[in-house]
């Protein structure tokens, strides 16, 4: 008699793994889980004990497709004639799918032929391609109708996309999420990791500016960060990690990873506006994550501050101030004036010190995704935040489904380091492509072990994300309004870092529309290309660009497939554009005010920064934070914002015609000599009939 795993128990007697755990576990037999072996000396003595319970064990059906399993069982007539004089009926068999449910894996799990199959659905009012999904409800009347039981397998989510109901990834996997035990020798002080929370516009950046001595808050396309950032600085002799995390609406995945990786939570509120919708659910994210809480009542230096309604609104959310016997500590700063910033820093450290952070520097390097993007000269690149032990230049790490050997790593003021140890953030240069924010980073022994698992982990991804290709544009949308079927929008979504496409596409899943669906193609990172724009045109797409650029030659393949292409630099025009077409409301009329043109001269490399274009205003004025489109043999490349303004040696804010000047665009450096600049504003008015 060979070992037998628990999982393979559960497929003999169609079951799940925790019903065989725990009827084990009343045996007095604990085991941990779906890959727990069972010696072979106890094989015979659990089967004859299953076989009392759950009867004989069922047949396996003919073997169908990866990702298909197929069981149908057949109950014990002896063990049901021995409750009744009456025979039985024979039970329905059942059929075992998992999910999705695609519509060629169900025709071949019941032996049916695709046409036929898609001919019943289109009796059930199911309109469905051999390659889409059907819903689990659907499913369950077809299979009814071939005379099958539907039962629905639920893959089960973890990291890195992997499934545990594949027995061989099962036992990979844990390899590497098993952690390196540390030495409690080893363990050393590490510096806490805060991060900010809070409403839009409450002052979370600008207060971490004030912390800094930055400014970067005014880097962001309408003052509102839109990634993930950490820095850190060093207070009395004790570093501190930050992390900032955006507080527009859309931003809340990026957010909720952000209270997962920290130590202590500072929930920014405005003096002046008191407690918001995002500030409550901020707080819910802090809870949720289980941090000490630190609140930090900001614009305290306006006439309007009024800090006493923000302790009222406090004991309101359950958050007990130290002002009112409570326990978090409430510290009233100016992020304008520097008041009550050592107030802050101080509550920080004593909170820190309350935790006693610790951690080993000498074991292997453990930490999270914060950001990813694909930047030109750098490749893929991920903002990561090592936890424990010490990362080195030139180790092998595994990244979600990437890998790589790190050629370099950056700190938070952008030097290359050689180590990074506990707490400290880094970006890392030399992955195999942009993973997704908040995947785990892991250092493994060999390229070869990490290529093989990120290969595993990148088919397992492929499996489980299986989607439909619908058929519809933008262009038909508003006259499809009328129309009594539910549409699809299919959109191709390019941006310049991996949280912006998430922020994007869960905002436009939260668009209320009954007669029309978003449907998300590709969500990708970096400038749009020509294979986008050819995806696009399969699948009936419009390709929406976020603070990224169009590739050069890539607009005229798209005019002649017909693909139209949008760029934005902010989200909420984005998703208000996308709104008023999915609704069918009418879109704001916007008059665009011309400010001025400029022809670019020369390119400029400078020591720090991205490269500037010297340029000669040819037309009216340029203007910092004016919109700003750049074309090329008259062809649309970039739509961005004007950030900078030079002349000679001084930052300006405007130049005007005749004059020549330096130019800095936002997320933009593929300047060529004879580009046009073209600057202007925009005049929103809402619509009439």
């Amino acid at each position: 008699m060979k070992k037998v795993k628990v999982k393979s128990l559960a497929e003999k007697y169609g079951v799940s793994p925790k019903v065989i755990l725990e009827e084990l576990a009343s045996e007095g037999i604990v085991l941990e889980g779906a890959a727990s072996i069972i010696p072979a000396d106890m094989v015979t003595l659990i089967e004859e004990h299953l076989d009392s319970v759950f009867g004989v064990p069922p047949i396996v059906a003919e073997e169908v497709p990866a990702g298909v399993k197929a069981v149908v069982k057949i109950k014990d007539k002896k063990k049901a004639l021995a409750h009744n004089d009456t025979p039985e009926k024979p039970a329905t068999p059942e059929l075992h799918l998992k999910t999705p449910v695609i519509v060629k894996h169900l025709a071949e799990a019941v032996g049916k032929k695709p046409n036929e199959v898609i001919s019943d659905l289109m009796g059930l009012g199911e309109f469905a391609s051999i390659n889409q999904s059907i819903t689990e409800e659907i499913a369950g009347k077809l299979c009814k109708k071939y005379g099958f039981e539907l039962v629905i397998d639920h893959r089960e989510k973890e990291h890195a996309g992997h499934s545990e109901s594949e027995e061989g990834e099962e036992v990979v996997e844990s390899k590497f999420e098993q952690e390196e035990q540390e030495i409690p020798e080893d363990m050393v002080e590490r510096p806490p990791v805060v991060t900010f929370l809070g409403h839009v516009d409450h002052g979370k950046t600008s207060l971490q500016d004030k912390i800094r001595h930055t400014s970067v808050a005014e880097g962001e396309a309408g003052k509102i960060t839109q990634h993930i950032g950490a820095s850190v600085i060093e207070f009395k002799g004790k570093k501190i990690t930050f992390i900032d995390t955006p507080g527009h609406e859309a931003f809340t995945q990026m957010r909720a990873r952000g209270a997962n990786v920290t130590d202590i939570a500072i929930l920014v509120v405005s003096a002046e506006d008191g407690f918001m919708p995002q500030t409550v659910e901020a707080l819910n994210q802090i809870r949720a994550a289980n941090v000490p809480i630190i609140v930090a009542i900001n614009k305290i230096d306006l006439p309007s501050a009024n800090p006493d309604k923000i302790i009222l609104q406090m004991q309101q959310n359950n958050l007990s101030s130290e002002d009112w016997g409570g326990d978090v500590g409430v510290v009233r700063v100016s992020a304008k004036t520097g008041q009550g910033i050592d107030d802050l820093l101080e509550r920080i450290l004593l909170e820190a010190e309350l935790l006693e952070l610790k951690a080993s520097s000498k074991c292997k390097a453990r930490g999270t995704v914060l950001e990813s993007q694909l930047e030109q000269g750098l490749g893929p690149t991920a903002n990561v935040l090592i936890q424990k032990g010490t990362l080195n230049v030139g180790e092998i790490v595994l990244c979600g489904e990437h890998y790589g050997k790190i050629k370099s790593m950056l700190n938070a003021s952008g030097e290359r380091i050689r180590t990074a140890g506990p707490s400290t953030p880094v970006k890392l240069v030399g992955l195999s492509g942009v993973p997704n924010a908040g995947s785990k980073l892991v250092v493994c022994a060999s390229e070869k072990e990490a290529r093989l698992e990120a290969e595993k982990r990148t088919q397992s991804s492929r499996n489980i994300n299986l989607v439909q290709v619908p058929t519809e544009s933008l262009e038909d949308l508003f006259t499809k309004m009328s129309d009594s079927t539910q549409n699809m929008l299919n959109l191709i979504i390019k941006s310049d870092v991996k949280g912006s496409g998430e922020a994007i596409i869960d905002s436009l899943k939260k668009i209320p529309s009954d007669k029309i669906k978003v449907n998300i193609i590709l969500s990708g990172v970096g400038a749009i290309t020509e294979n986008d724009i050819m995806l696009a045109a399969a699948s009936h797409a419009i390709v929406v660009g976020f603070h990224v650029r169009v590739n050069p030659g890539v607009n005229e393949i798209a005019k002649k497939q017909k693909v139209e292409i949008r760029l934005y630099s902010i989200i909420y025009e984005l998703l208000e554009d996308i709104t008023d077409a999915l609704t069918g409301r009418l879109a704001p009329e916007k008059r665009e005010r011309e400010l001025g043109t400029a022809t670019i001269l020369q390119i400029f490399e400078v020591s720090k920064g991205p490269k500037v274009c010297g340029c000669m205003v040819e037309k009216g004025t340029v203007r910092v934070g004016a919109k700003a489109r750049v074309f090329r043999n008259k062809e649309l490349i970039y739509n961005g914002e004007v950030i900078s303004l030079r002349r000679f040696q001084d930052d300006v804010k405007e130049v005007k015609v005749g004059l020549e000047c330096g130019i800095r665009l936002d997320n933009f450096v593929d300047f060529l000599e004879k580009d046009l600049i073209e600057v202007y504003d925009i005049e929103l008015q809402k619509a009439t009939l």
